[in-house]
């Protein structure tokens, strides 16, 4: 059986990359995959601007009183020169008069009628923002293959854009089996039946990669029914990711299934998540993942959001380090991905699997509360506080531990 490393490689090898766009206004773009790289066609700022409240004065001229002749607002196209003992108050975001090399702050000076005095000097070029101070001409910006977040919006805006051409979201149908679940709303008719939260789970991560999920109806263990299921979810959807059934169960049909079709993984020597396959029918994708609520979570996060990020192009980094706060030790000869929690310790960033239960792979609330997934290499018996260690983000969403592009 392959490791996770090896089974990621041969499925990334064979992504096939989503260029399907749409063009959409900025105020529904958050979230969404910028489809084309967005480059300055000016410098920002064009002209020497103010940083600050402040006079704009000649930088030889502190020595000496200094007459104000005139006022520029924000957003006040002037074209004022100054001699040598003159300035002109500048607002905040003002364009800096003719002759001007310097904003001296208004806190810096003291009146005398028409006059100011400089109380407190400061050097050349003092609080006046550089022409192409944010991004110079011809300067790529943002990324084709970036998720838009606040940050890029404000920039996108910025330079003048109200509307931005985004990656379609793909449709993802989301097929849960098993005649043991019921869908939300339904009554239980017997104690062996549960409540399927795969659904929301795996829906709500869907749309967090920028998939638009398709939720099925749940069908039961017949393998008849299961495959006029996938069929019509194929038909529907541009990928499918099926809960349930790929185990080795008397009625794990969904195994069978994916065996008829282009086998792609066939397992993982991975815990949770050892029996995942993923195939293709008709050049389409199917992730048949496992039932349990951890175990379906674990996987979607590993195999099918690095699969639609390669397809989108957008490639995020989710792998991190941290040192490990307590010892761990493994419960499997496989590679296994653990609920961890993250904590800043004086500034060090620290990883504990103290906090979670310890059972099967169906204790869905260890991946509360913004947990991440410890990595245990399948050649160790365990991990030893003090240690550095390897983590994978178990979010979607930019975190601010993580990420402060902006």
């Amino acid at each position: 059986m392959k490791s996770y490393d090896e089974n990621l490689k041969i499925l990334k090898s064979i992504t096939p990359k989503w260029t399907l766009n749409e063009r959409i206004p900025l105020t529904n773009a958050l979230n969404r995959i910028l489809a084309s790289d967005i480059i300055a066609q000016d410098p920002h700022p064009a002209y020497p601007t103010s940083a600050m409240d402040g006079y704009a004065i000649k930088f030889n001229n502190q020595d000496q009183k200094i007459k104000v002749i005139n006022i520029t607002p924000a957003g006040h196209d002037s074209d004022i020169n100054i001699n040598d003992g003159q300035c002109i108050k500048t607002l905040t975001g003002a364009l800096v008069c003719n002759q001007a090399d310097t904003i001296v702050p208004i806190e810096n000076v003291k009146f005398d009628g028409e006059y100011i005095e400089i109380i407190k000097k400061v050097p050349k070029g003092f609080a006046i923002r550089d022409i192409g101070e944010s991004y110079k001409a011809k300067e790529l910006l943002i990324k084709a293959g970036t998720k838009l977040g606040y940050c890029e919006l404000a920039l996108l805006s910025e330079l003048g854009y109200s509307y931005t051409n985004v990656l379609v979201a793909p449709r993802v149908a989301l097929l849960s089996t098993g005649s043991e679940v019921l869908d939300i709303g339904q009554t239980r008719e017997n104690k062996s039946q549960i409540y399927s939260s795969n659904s929301i789970s795996i829906s709500s991560l869907l749309k967090l990669m920028g998939c638009e999920p398709i939720i099925m109806p749940i069908i039961k263990d017949d393998k008849q029914s299961i495959q006029n299921a996938v069929q019509n979810a194929l038909n529907q959807a541009d990928f499918l990711i099926t809960t349930g059934g790929v185990s080795v169960g008397d009625f794990d049909f969904m195994r069978d299934i994916t065996r008829e079709a282009q086998i792609i993984v066939d397992g993982a020597s991975i815990k949770p998540g050892r029996h995942i396959k993923v195939a293709k029918i008709n050049n389409k994708f199917i992730f048949a993942l496992p039932g349990f609520a951890y175990s379906a979570i674990v996987t979607c996060v590993l195999f099918f959001r690095e699969f639609i990020e390669h397809s989108f192009g957008t490639n995020l980094a989710h792998k991190s380090k941290a040192i490990l706060k307590d010892d761990y030790i493994k419960k499997s000869p496989y590679e296994e991905f653990s609920a961890a929690t993250l904590s800043n310790d004086n500034g060090v960033l620290k990883i504990s699997t103290e906090s979670k239960k310890s059972g099967s792979s169906a204790i869905i609330g260890n991946l509360a509360g913004g947990a991440v997934l410890l990595r245990c290499p399948s050649h160790k018996t365990k991990l030893k506080a003090g240690e550095v260690v390897e983590y994978e983000n178990n979010i979607i969403i930019k975190n601010i531990w993580y990420n402060n592009n902006c």
